[in-house]
Formats: structure tokens, C-alpha cells, sequence
């Protein structure tokens, strides 16, 4: 490899030599580097550019640290190894990095091989800076002293967020009794929302107070998923996302855009929690989607992952065990070494998948897996951070834990063993009441499997009769239908059927479409 590389420079170094008696232009040669290189040994267009001036990585490194020593900012983490796997394509540079590694090279993204304009908004060709003109240029506004100047809105995204409005209204209305239904024009309304967010993502001023507020709002809608009935959730969440959406329309400083797109991945990360609640798989996964773009962004590792075991729920609770499996895989692969909740998270799903994959009829060695998956879960909760375990939406609880330890021994037949971790997970949902009833018809389907029908058909019958209409979501319908189908199998004509069968099927007001 150290040969192949000397012959590489040696080439480059020629190249820069002719190129320079020449007078061409760094970006000129590098684009000659780039051409003559890349097909005998890979050279990528951010090292062309590299070569084309004739420096070695630790060159690069010490200029962007003036550059941030210039711009008054803290000394950044980058390095000859991160530079190194920039250039070898394994990393991508985040927004920050790539506007300085632009202004080093003085050229704009695409000609370092990346898409998309540099955050900034200006251009970095033959841009020559002087102290002189840094003291004299105006500044760019940052942080507390940035004014959100008025957003216009285009006529499309007010429509869908009115449709959400009139939603929102109608199931606020003490006097009706509606269910949560996903209808034509609430669903485009949401899709809308969503595809306006990923074209957004791909360009992008706001106040630092304005963006206090709205993280603020983010991580109340996540206290507010385990008390708020989905649709009126999803509501207040969507019209929040519209507004981070507008406001990253137009170009932002690095320090808030960072912000931004956190707020960005987390809202549509919980916007895909709600579509599983509301039983739309379709939306929930584009949600997501649009989640890890606005993730993959940051660089965070650990939000990445946090989105990709959430949406490895979609394809567990929606029929694909073995999909599941592969994201939480890909979860715990993202989380790594990293303290987060995707650490705890991923193995739950993975064990929840083994035991689907497996059946009632459970071998021991699978039990054994999808056990030693749950003690991961355990090891990696309790080295998370306190405020990470008392976040139920974007952290991962001890009660959580319980619940899905115990849905996991209920799938692998383990009825004794989950029976008991039901009860303390029952114990421990003062305020969710769709995790309640989850737990509920888990510990009916426990009895179902044991032969006690009486008591399954009871439990379960009294999980749906708690339950109000705005909650009974095809979430809950799912595993409900599996638990009649279960006993249907062995006694179709039990006499506690009926009563089962008509809380389950019972009457529900419909929702007007579009929330009108």
C-alpha cells in the first residue's frame, strides 16, 4: 500500500509541476490528478485536490484550525485520520467541515465529489481573505443577535397545515366522540409535510431564540407520546416540523443549521413512532427516512442509530421479523462504543424478532439467543445517561425494558418468566394507556397459551373495554385480532367470545374528512 501511494504523489507531484509552469489553475490540475489517477489507484477528487497543492494532510489540518482560530471558534476534533478517511470516501465531511475544507481548497463542494452547496451560501473559489478584510466585512449575524425575519409560507403547506388545524380542532371538541382515522386528505396532508421537509433538506436565517423554543417543543411532544392520543399528537407535531422545515428553507449559520437538523430528525422520527401507533407502516417508514437524512447530516452517531432501531418497530409490528432483525443490527452497528439509547434499544428488537421467527415452538438455542440479547439490552441501560432513561420517546425507560422483556418471553413461550415481568411492567404504566393495553393482551395471549381461555378472554376483553375509541388504532386492533384468531383455534365456539368480539368490533364515530 505504501508503494502504491509513493507512485500516486510521484504522479500527482509531476502533474502539479507542469501544470504549475502551465499556468493553470490548483482546481485545473487537480482535476488532471483526479483523471490520470483514479482508475490505477482510486484517487478521490477531495485528495486531487490535496495533491494539487502539493501538501500532506497535516498541512490541511493546521490550516482549517487557523481558519477556526480566525472565526473565534473552539479548536475543532479534525484530524489526519478523519481527513484521511474523508479522502478514502469511508466518511463523509458534516456541513461545518466541508465549508472549511472548501475554503482551504478554495473551491465549491462538487468539486471536492460532494452534492449539494456549502452551507455558507457563498462561493469559495479563488476566495482570498486578508486580516484586513475580516476586520472590515460585516459580520454574519450569529447566534442570540440573529432576527427570524418574517417566513412566507407557499400556498401548499398552508392547505396541509390548515387540514392538520381543522384536525386538530375537531378532536379537541369535548363534545364529539371521534376516531382517530387517517383519511385522504389528513394523509396528504402529512405527506406533504414530510416531502416538503426532504426537499428542504437538501438546500438551507432563524433566531437562537426561536430555535430554544422549538427544541423545547420538540422534547415536550416526546413527554407528551405516552399521554396524548396519536392524531392529536401528530397534529401538534407536523405543524412544528412545518415551521423547522420553513425556517431551514433559507441558508443558516453552521452552529444553528446543526440545530436545525437535529430538530429536523428527531420530530420525523417521532412523527414515524405515531404513524406505528396509528397503523399507517407506509407513512411511518417514509417518516423515518426522512429522519435519517436530516441525522445522517449532524454526523451524530447516536441520533442516527436512535432513528434506525425506531424505525425497526415498523416491519415488528407490521410482519417482517427478519427485516426487523437486520435493522437492529444496523442500530447497534451505527451506536457502536457510544452510551445511547439505540444501545439498549436495538437487542430488545433483536430478541423480539428471534422469538417471532421462531415461534411457540422455541428452540433452546433460540431462547438462549434471544436472552442473551435482553442482557445486552440490560448492560447498555444501565450505563446510559439519567435524563436518557426517564425519556420515553427519544430514551429508552426501565419500564420499557420490562414491557418488551416481557413481550419477548411471551413470544418464545416462556410463560412463567413473563407473566411475572408483565406484572412489573403493568406496574410501571401509570400513563400510557396504549402500552397498558399492549401489556394486557401480552398477558392474555400468556394465559391463552397456558389453556386458561376463561381468564385470557377476560383480561383481554377488559384491555379493549379501557381503551377509548381515539386509541383504538389498528395498533392495538393487531395483536387484539391474533389473540381471537389464537382461541378461535382452540375452542371457535367458547362462550366468552362474544363478549371479546363485540368490544373489539364495537361502533366508532368516524372522523370528518380533513378535519373539517
Amino acid at each position: 500500500m505504501a508503494g502504491r501511494q509513493h507512485r500516486e504523489t510521484e504522479i500527482a507531484r509531476r502533474i502539479r509541476a507542469k501544470g504549475l509552469a502551465a499556468g493553470r489553475t490548483s482546481a485545473q490540475i487537480a482535476d488532471e490528478i483526479h483523471e490520470q489517477c483514479t482508475s490505477q489507484f482510486g484517487t478521490s477528487r477531495i485528495k486531487a485536490h490535496r495533491l494539487s497543492h502539493g501538501i500532506a494532510l497535516a498541512d490541511v489540518v493546521e490550516q482549517i484550525r487557523a481558519l477556526f482560530e480566525r472565526d473565534d471558534k473552539s479548536m475543532p476534533g479534525i484530524g489526519e485520520t478523519l481527513l484521511s478517511a474523508y479522502e478514502s470516501g469511508l466518511k463523509r465531511p458534516g456541513p461545518e467541515y466541508m465549508h472549511y475544507l472548501c475554503t482551504v481548497y478554495r473551491v465549491e463542494p462538487h468539486e471536492l465529489g460532494y452534492d449539494g452547496p456549502c452551507i455558507c451560501g457563498r462561493g469559495h473559489r479563488l476566495q482570498v481573505v486578508s486580516a484586513v478584510d475580516v476586520k472590515e466585512r460585516p459580520l454574519l449575524p450569529t447566534e442570540r443577535e440573529l432576527l427570524l425575519k418574517p417566513m412566507v409560507t407557499e400556498p401548499e403547506a398552508e392547505e396541509d397545515e390548515n387540514i392538520l388545524r381543522r384536525t386538530l380542532l375537531n378532536l379537541l371538541n369535548a363534545e364529539s366522540r371521534l376516531v382517530t382515522t387517517l383519511d385522504g386528505p389528513i394523509l396528504g396532508a402529512c405527506e406533504g409535510i414530510r416531502r416538503r421537509m426532504d426537499e428542504t433538506l437538501v438546500s438551507a436565517t432563524v433566531s437562537a431564540a426561536m430555535l430554544d423554543q422549538w427544541e423545547e417543543a420538540t422534547l415536550s411532544f416526546g413527554r407528551q407520546y405516552t399521554t396524548t392520543a396519536p392524531l392529536r399528537l401528530l397534529c401538534d407535531v407536523l405543524l412544528e416540523m412545518s415551521a423547522v422545515r420553513t425556517a431551514m428553507s433559507r441558508r443558516q449559520p453552521i452552529d444553528l443549521q446543526d440545530r436545525l437538523l437535529r430538530m429536523a430528525a428527531q420530530l420525523s422520527g417521532l412523527s414515524g413512532m405515531i404513524m406505528i401507533n396509528l397503523g399507517d407502516h407506509r407513512l411511518a417508514r417514509s417518516f423515518f427516512r426522512t429522519g435519517r437524512t436530516a441525522a445522517d447530516e449532524t454526523g451524530d452517531r447516536a441520533l442516527r442509530a436512535w432513528i434506525t432501531a425506531r424505525e425497526s418497530l415498523v416491519p415488528l409490528y407490521f410482519g417482517d421479523a427478519r427485516e426487523a432483525l437486520n435493522l437492529a443490527k444496523k442500530s447497534r452497528d451505527l451506536a457502536g462504543n457510544t452510551p445511547c439509547p439505540a444501545q439498549a434499544m436495538a437487542p430488545v428488537v433483536e430478541a423480539r424478532a428471534l422469538a417471532m421467527l421462531s415461534g411457540q415452538e422455541s428452540k433452546k438455542e433460540v431462547v438462549d439467543q434471544a436472552k442473551r440479547a435482553l442482557a445486552r439490552a440490560r448492560n447498555a441501560f444501565s450505563h446510559m445517561r439519567t435524563e436518557d432513561q426517564e425519556d420515553m420517546a427519544f430514551g429508552y425507560t426501565e419500564k420499557q425494558l420490562y414491557f418488551y422483556q416481557g413481550d419477548v418471553l411471551t413470544k418464545l413461550g416462556q410463560t412463567l418468566e413473563a407473566e411475572v415481568v408483565l406484572d412489573q411492567a403493568l406496574e410501571k404504566y401509570e400513563d400510557h394507556i396504549l402500552d397498558q393495553t399492549l401489556i394486557r393482551l401480552d398477558q392474555a395471549q400468556c394465559r391463552m397459551i397456558d389453556g386458561e381461555l376463561d381468564s385470557a378472554l377476560d383480561i383481554g376483553t377488559r384491555a379493549l373495554r379501557m381503551v377509548s375509541d381515539e386509541y383504538l388504532t389498528d395498533f392495538i386492533m393487531r395483536p387484539a385480532l391474533a389473540l381471537e384468531q389464537a382461541i378461535m383455534a382452540r375452542d371457535a365456539n367458547h362462550s366468552k367470545l362474544e363478549e371479546f368480539r363485540a368490544e373489539l368490533r364495537r361502533p366508532r364515530a368516524q372522523l370528518k374528512a380533513g378535519g373539517a
